[in-house]
């Protein structure tokens, strides 16, 4: 792994890292984009092991992880932060890309897709949501709630509760860390550690700015020019994700003209920690065109 900066497209210095063989050796480079909104890139690991097949570049967006808080708030919205995404292709030279958005950062990656088509290779969202559709689903609440009789549960539905009405940050990270077995497919030493570092990943101003002026002329802007994407997608939900559910992909990977969908059994909201080696076949083949190894 190296880790290097660039500067974006108003001069804050960015950072991210780099794993996996070199782009000249393996192609397409995959960039990863972390969700939260606001959370450090760190969460996203290796993707499963992901970077055993593709060059990963895995940049931490503008005032996570160890890149600079930008001067101008505006810039944390997932528009503006899909122009950081372009800013770091140049920097790369790579003439395209393939792009990963998980949870939240799906919608910035369809931001850059709707902006940048001709600069990307593939298309690859990851346990999305809807708000940027304006199409609410419900199955995730259902998914989450069927869980009733394993041992987290009753803290857990208090928490979400909670959660629904809560504004400040201190008290959002301490209920998330007690919804958090109903995001992943199960509970165990390996999600429990990747669910505790959630509260220390998470930054107030990203998050709090990450829709800030996106109103419903952009979102329509963003989901009428997909439609015409020339690029593949892959949209890939968990059926025991209780934050976005599984519902919420079809709506999604139905704005494209040419978009799969997997629905990948036992995984969460985090595919990549329940079943990691069936995240990165999913995902290696679909980029690489044949069977990953």
């Amino acid at each position: 792994m190296t880790t290097a900066r660039y500067p974006s497209y108003d001069g804050t210095s960015l950072c991210y890292r780099t794993l996996g063989p070199a782009p000249e050796r393996v192609s397409p480079t995959l960039v990863c984009l972390a969700g939260g909104p606001g959370r450090d890139a760190a969460y996203l690991e290796d993707l499963g092991g992901l970077d055993r097949d593709l060059p990963l570049v895995i940049p931490d967006l503008r005032g996570t992880g160890d890149s600079q808080a930008g001067a101008d708030p505006a810039g944390y919205a997932f528009p503006r932060l899909a122009e950081d995404v372009e800013a770091l292709r140049a920097h790369l030279g790579l003439e395209r890309i393939a792009l990963l958005g998980h949870s939240a950062a799906a919608v910035t990656a369809q931001a850059y897709a709707a902006r940048h088509p001709e600069r990307l290779s593939h298309l690859v969202l990851v346990t999305p949501g809807t708000r940027l559709q304006d199409r609410p689903t419900t199955d995730a609440q259902q998914i989450f709630h069927s869980r009733a009789d394993e041992p987290w549960y009753p803290e857990a539905v208090a928490a979400l509760e909670r959660l629904a009405t809560a504004h400040e940050l201190a008290e959002i990270k301490r209920l998330l860390t007690r919804v958090a077995p109903g995001t992943y497919g199960r509970w165990e030493a390996r999600q429990q550690a990747h669910a505790a570092a959630e509260g220390e990943q998470l930054h107030p101003v990203p998050r709090a700015a990450f829709w800030q002026g996106v109103d419903e002329a952009v979102r329509r802007g963003i989901t009428d020019a997909l439609g015409g994407l020339e690029a593949p997608v892959l949209v890939v939900t968990g059926d025991r994700d209780g934050a976005s559910g599984v519902a919420a992909g079809a709506v999604v990977a139905g704005q494209f003209h040419d978009a799969r969908r997997v629905n990948l059994a036992g995984c969460g909201h985090y595919p990549w920690v329940d079943e990691p080696e069936e995240f990165r076949r999913t995902v290696a083949t679909f980029l690489l065109g044949r069977p990953a190894g």
